[in-house]
């Protein structure tokens, strides 16, 4: 490999990611958006310094084994199509780490942005924080918005649930990691199967909600997901009928449940002409995720 005599700096290795990346026309959406953010966060993350610092680091030269183990997953990158994240076993949600590899999904909830956001607090939909002390999560993959939801809402107790028992063991590495396993409960089942007779305060669920359709033309960095974390069926709604058809009986007279659909907002309004869905926006989305309190579930 012979640039690893011609490459010194932390710039140089960024430099050369970004136009590797470019030249290979990776397909990018796990948690960066563009070849340049990829190569910062691979560079970055591979030599153990903080993704979000770049600048001081810029020109500090690397020794001859960290030229040869960033080279390496530049390379792996381009040749396998996998996705950041597994190549180095951790993704970052609001800045906070979590372990990832092929058996769960790459965390990129924007369900994550609400929680930490204006959603919650003084005038939101969630006024006071400390009021909740009930969570379920629904379809949870790698236990991220979970271990988020623990952290926002410092007197609940989740209990996070999935139909994958490889994910499950994924989150609980996640749960353990944040100290979170006296509050967090991993059940292995089908939606509320787990906890059926019980009410939470609210539910959160990002479930699968690709279309068939689209999951077949994935490219390679979308295949390389678990495909059950993305099937939503013909029209990506499989699940998400099933979530609200069953939310009122799970949740307290004054719970809500917050829910992600990502481009199927028209598909689910046509579904549910009568259900007054609030549509709530982020940095990086919009009308994506729902709103929907238990007192405007159908009777």
């Amino acid at each position: 490999m012979a640039e690893i005599d011609e490459l010194h700096s932390v710039r140089d290795l960024v430099r050369y990611a970004t136009s590797r990346f470019s030249a290979a026309r990776l397909v990018f959406g796990h948690g960066t958006d563009t070849a340049f953010d990829e190569a910062v966060f691979m560079v970055l993350e591979g030599l153990h310094l903080p993704i979000d610092r770049l600048e001081p680091f810029l020109d500090a030269r690397t020794t001859l084994a960290e030229r040869g183990h960033i080279l390496g997953l530049i390379e792996a990158r381009v040749e396998t199509r996998k996705p950041a994240a597994y190549l180095l076993g951790k993704a970052y949600l609001q800045g906070v780490p979590f372990r990832v590899d092929e058996r769960v999904i790459v965390p990129r909830s924007f369900i994550a942005e609400l929680l930490a956001g204006d959603m919650v607090g003084p005038g939101g939909l969630i006024e006071d924080a400390d009021e909740i002390g009930s969570i379920l999560e629904l379809c949870t993959g790698s236990g991220c918005l979970s271990v988020l939801a623990a952290m926002r809402f410092q007197n609940a107790l989740i209990d996070a649930v999935d139909l994958s028992r490889d994910a499950l063991d994924v989150a609980a590495l996640n749960v353990a990691d944040h100290h979170m396993d006296a509050r967090i409960t991993l059940h292995a089942g089908d939606l509320y199967q787990p906890v059926k007779g019980r009410r939470f305060d609210l539910i959160i669920a990002n479930p699968p909600y690709v279309r068939a359709d689209a999951v077949s033309a994935f490219t390679p960095e979308y295949a390389a997901e678990p495909v059950m974390a993305h099937l939503g069926g013909a029209d990506g709604l499989d699940l998400v009928r099933r979530i609200l058809g069953e939310a009122a009986g799970f949740l307290h007279p004054t719970g809500g449940l917050l829910c992600e659909v990502g481009q199927e907002r028209v598909a689910l309004e046509e579904a549910f002409p009568d259900t007054p869905f609030l549509w709530l926006d982020t940095e990086n989305s919009h009308g994506e995720v729902f709103w929907l309190p238990a007192h405007e579930f159908p009777d």
